[in-house]
């Protein structure tokens, strides 16, 4: 199969996927929490949630026989983010599903007995999610979406395919320490790589907008969105997109969901990946493992995602190399 094909990125793939039923479960059914990202209607969140749901049902666990699903949606909203916490945190559930450290922070602070799997987090040690990545040693544990240096490669990705961009504007959550941390990563490279940075924040659809429109002003210019993916909403997603087409500035993304809404490059691991395995650790603690006890797990690979409609309306040509290097290509 060749690697152009582009699949189900935002659809039908997931309904297709085997329901293997394996060891029987006790007939007491057990209760799972799930704290969402994005807003019910977003496509991407439904690809995760259908992701974590069909794994769980592949190891054996069927809503209404032996598990209860409860599932709110942030949709990007730090103040409901903290509101549905608390309520998961209250209704004592087996084991909740979060997603990046702020999330996370949350229902850490709301209980430190029910058990956390998370994904999509950023540096969970240094966060203070975490004792350590190979012994969590609280009550939460799962999936990291990468590391720091990650950043450093998606400047390299776009100066790759946009040779002639001196400035760069970085997206990134001030507000979260991964945002900021991802933006110091970024610093170090564009010093040997002869860019100039400028930091814009996703605190409003107003914050977003002023900051690109006047960076776009001046010639030259790139832009790089850096993770965590829950920091910044859909509806933000599809606005910093919109103002890169509109302003001709060559971009490249952290997560998916960008080139998804028509950005130019993402580079980043595979979340459906992570909810996958987050049913897995689910699973295992519905079992009797403890997440103090259970790794936490780095990507094992990364996925290249070229959309070459956006970028021929930028008027760029994506080098062949790079094009044999793509995990999926939209034409």
């Amino acid at each position: 199969m060749r690697r152009r094909q582009f699949i189900g990125l935002i659809g039908g793939a997931a309904a297709t996927w085997p329901l293997v039923a394996r060891a029987q479960q006790p007939n007491r059914i057990r209760r799972v929490g799930i704290l969402m990202p994005t807003s019910t209607d977003d496509a991407l969140g439904q690809l995760w949630h259908a992701a974590f749901v069909q794994r769980l049902q592949q190891l054996g666990w069927e809503v209404g026989r032996n598990l209860q699903i409860d599932t709110r949606w942030g949709a990007g909203d730090t103040a409901r983010f903290r509101k549905h916490a608390a309520e998961l945190a209250a209704a004592a559930p087996d084991v909740i599903l979060a997603t990046a450290n702020s999330i996370v922070g949350d229902l850490e602070q709301a209980t430190r007995t029910v058990p956390i799997v998370f994904v999509s987090t950023i540096d969970p040690v240094g966060s203070g999610l975490v004792a350590s990545l190979a012994k969590p040693g609280g009550n939460a544990t799962g999936f990291i979406a990468f590391e720091f240096s990650l950043n450093a490669k998606l400047l390299e990705l776009l100066r790759e395919v946009a040779p002639g961009v001196r400035r760069v504007a970085v997206v990134r959550d001030a507000f979260v320490a991964a945002g900021s941390a991802g933006f110091a990563a970024i610093q170090t490279a564009a010093a040997s790589l002869g860019i100039e940075l400028s930091p814009i924040g996703v605190r409003d659809a107003d914050e977003i907008e002023r900051g690109l429109v006047n960076f776009a002003s001046l010639p030259n210019g790139g832009l790089v969105v850096v993770g965590p993916p829950s920091s910044i909403a859909p509806a933000q997603r599809e606005l910093i997109v919109g103002l890169a087409v509109k302003h001709h500035l060559p971009a490249v993304y952290a997560t998916l969901g960008f080139v998804a809404a028509g950005g130019m490059i993402s580079y980043g691991s595979d979340n459906l990946d992570q909810y996958r395995g987050a049913a897995e650790y689910v699973d295992r603690i519905l079992k009797g493992e403890t997440p103090a006890d259970l790794p936490v797990q780095a990507p094992t690979r990364y996925s290249l995602v070229v959309n070459l409609k956006t970028a021929k309306a930028l008027g760029l040509t994506v080098p062949p190399t790079l094009l044999a290097r793509a995990d999926a290509v939209i034409e």
